[in-house]
């Protein structure tokens, strides 16, 4: 790599990681549909997929932190600039299934139970579970032994796990504020503990959202399949628990530089990055606590 002067804009050199990059993409896509429609080989080529992003995000990464003694200031605001768009584009993702959510609920369903056209009997009444969900409830599915009798179907009770994880959330994006004084006050072992115990409380978020679906598949018979409640409720909690598992991962890469000493009170972008987007994540959920959970 040729010598870079923190007096000019810090210009990489020529990689070939993106395009290894898309290769990758393109063979977790290409498994993950092949999965859908039955093809055997289809785990190995997702596996493969995403063994080799990680392989190339490992040294891709470690590349920019070899490099970052190079930044100046302006490189320092593209950073930000991009991370900025970054969550942007995030809160657009997320923006777009709550709209998807308030159509079904407000407009699609009182429609389509003013037209029947869907299965006799069909009422504007949310959860609205699907042909499936009625059977369950009437005790004519397979899966309604596993139901009790006259229980609602499909709600997930909103003041037990979920209130959980809410109060895990708020938990940790107040740790990782005092870690992020710490770190501006240079205190290092305040720094580590509090930092150490938000990617705590991110597996702990983790850990209770696996008993949720655990408890949602065995007890309450809730599944991709089960009408349209089912299917937003697991798209929704689904790509934000990846967020999170997104999220904690890269607090925790944080935390291993923070150990290392890598940052200073001045310049410590890497973990503000993680910061916003962790926030970010804790924001999100609020809104699907108090939209999917609750109303």
């Amino acid at each position: 790599m040729s010598a870079h002067s923190k007096d000019h804009y810090f210009v990489p050199d020529a990689s070939a990681y993106p395009f290894l990059a898309s290769i990758a993409l393109f063979c977790i896509a290409m498994g993950g549909a092949s999965y859908l429609n039955g093809y055997a080989y289809a785990p190995k080529l997702m596996s493969a997929g995403f063994l080799a992003m990680a392989v190339l995000l490992f040294i891709w990464f470690r590349k920019v932190i070899i490099e970052s003694p190079d930044y100046n200031m302006d490189v320092d605001k593209s950073f930000r600039m991009g991370m900025t768009w970054f969550i942007f584009s995030e809160v657009m993702f997320f923006a777009a299934f709550f709209g998807a959510l308030y159509y079904i609920r407000t407009l699609a369903i009182p429609w389509l139970a003013d037209t029947e056209l869907l299965w006799p009997g069909f009422e504007a009444s949310w959860p609205s579970t699907g042909p499936q969900g009625a059977e369950l409830l009437a005790g004519i599915h397979p899966s309604a032994t596993s139901i009790a009798e006259g229980t609602e179907f499909a709600v997930v009770d909103p003041w037990h796990l979920p209130l959980y994880n809410t109060l895990l959330l708020l938990a940790s994006s107040v740790t990782l504020t005092i870690a992020h004084h710490a770190l501006r006050a240079n205190n290092r072992v305040q720094l580590i503990i509090w930092l150490a115990i938000t990617v705590i409380l991110g597996a702990l978020f983790l850990f209770l959202q696996v008993e949720e679906y655990i408890e949602a598949y065995t007890e309450l018979g809730l599944t991709l399949g089960t009408g349209v409640y089912g299917s937003t409720f697991f798209l929704l909690t689904g790509f934000h628990g990846f967020h999170v598992c997104l999220g904690a991962f890269i607090l925790l890469v944080v935390l291993i530089r923070c150990i290392k000493g890598h940052f200073t009170a001045e310049r410590h972008f890497a973990f503000e990055a993680g910061a916003w987007y962790w926030h970010f994540v804790d924001t999100v959920w609020v809104g699907l606590f108090i939209f999917v959970y609750i109303l």
